[in-house]
């Protein structure tokens, strides 16, 4: 039971084989995940990846030309949409303009015939679960981007849906609210228990909001887990490129060294590894870069040029190139006062076996 008057209980999702083409042209190809009761998993790729379609299928706004889709168990994948029962916030919110705040959120509950009394409980407690309490009879035109959202965060969970749909939720707004409503979205998902599905090409706001992570692109799963082991063991090149900084490097695996593997750059560069999910590119993050007397124990270790020093406020990324030619970028929290190396110094960089990672192309 959810506190504020609402009883939301989240029901398992599960998509199973989706796939879904436009005019000969596959957008959606043999996707398939499983989101247990109250979790939310957001779909996260670029423009074009297929996220946004595939949420559309479940929704019921698109009908699939293959697979499956379930709540509770239950096959609702020749449901029409308004039978679906599910909740849905759209990019744009889509908000009446007509129509107050306490109209808006109590449009659901009048398209489902509930009583005057129990709609007003139910507007009540929704609005108060958005934090919008004195706002009833405002009109969307009055209200901040932020206070749309809510809003329609508010008509999404009125009716108490057993799943929630989010299309770029937050994408209207600037980055510090973008950031605020981060926050807040989860906490009130996790305080309903709802089982959601959100959609967005923002990496931080996957990384900071979900308890699973489908990574997309090309209408292709490529991953499907949890924030950190997406981070950090990324299954594809594409992974390690769209989920924060990497650096790539191109080669191949070669002989083993004790329990570590030796992996060549084409440059030949020798790199102890602990291997991964393939054979031909190597992931190093900049924050597992070490540089300068912190570098100098490390397993693998490099004399190095720093070509460039960016200061991001409270860190310095350096840009190196090591004496085989292959650049490297390393992050450091930033010195108190001054900059500690300079363009043009030779310093020590290294990192350990395990802060590396092989992955497929």
């Amino acid at each position: 039971m959810s506190g504020d008057g609402l009883r939301i209980r989240g029901a398992p999702l599960e998509a199973r084989g989706l796939s879904k083409a436009f005019g000969g042209a596959r957008v959606v190809s043999d996707v398939s995940f499983r989101v247990e009761g109250g979790a939310l998993l957001t779909l996260l790729g670029p423009s074009g990846s297929g996220k946004t379609t595939t949420l559309r299928m479940i929704a019921g706004f698109e009908d699939p030309d293959a697979g499956q889709i379930l709540v509770g168990g239950e096959d609702i994948t020749e449901r029409p949409a308004h039978r679906r029962n599910i909740g849905v916030v759209f990019q744009q919110y889509a908000l009446f303009p007509h129509l107050t705040v306490s109209q808006n959120v109590a449009y659901p509950l009048e398209m489902r015939r509930y009583g005057r009394a129990e709609i007003r409980s139910r507007v009540g407690a929704a609005l108060d679960l958005v934090r919008l309490q004195g706002y009833e009879t405002r009109y969307p035109r009055q209200l901040s981007g932020g206070q749309q959202q809510r809003v329609a965060l508010a008509r999404a969970i009125v009716f108490e849906p057993p799943v929630l749909l989010m299309d770029e939720p937050l994408g209207a707004l600037d980055k510090r609210l973008r950031e605020t409503m981060q926050v807040e979205v989860r906490r009130l998902q996790q305080q309903l228990g709802i089982t959601t599905v959100s959609v967005t090409h923002d990496q931080v706001e996957a990384l900071v909001m979900s308890d699973l992570i489908a990574v997309m692109d090309g209408g292709v799963l490529h991953q499907l887990a949890s924030p950190l082991e997406v981070y950090q063991r990324p299954a594809t090149q594409f992974v390690a490129d769209f989920i924060g900084e990497s650096n790539l490097l191109v080669g191949a695996l070669s002989e083993p060294a004790g329990e570590a593997l030796i992996f060549t750059t084409a440059k030949g560069l020798r790199i102890r590894t602990e291997g991964g999910a393939g054979a031909t590119h190597l992931i190093i993050r900049p924050e597992h870069v070490r540089i300068g007397p912190d570098a100098e124990r490390a397993a693998n270790r490099y004399t190095a040029e720093v070509l460039e020093a960016l200061y991001v406020g409270d860190l310095v990324k350096y840009r190196v190139v090591a004496e085989t030619g292959d650049e490297l970028w390393a992050k450091t929290l930033a010195p108190a006062t001054g900059q500690r190396w300079s363009n043009g110094q030779r310093v020590t960089v290294g990192w350990e076996p395990g802060d590396s990672l092989t992955v497929s192309a």
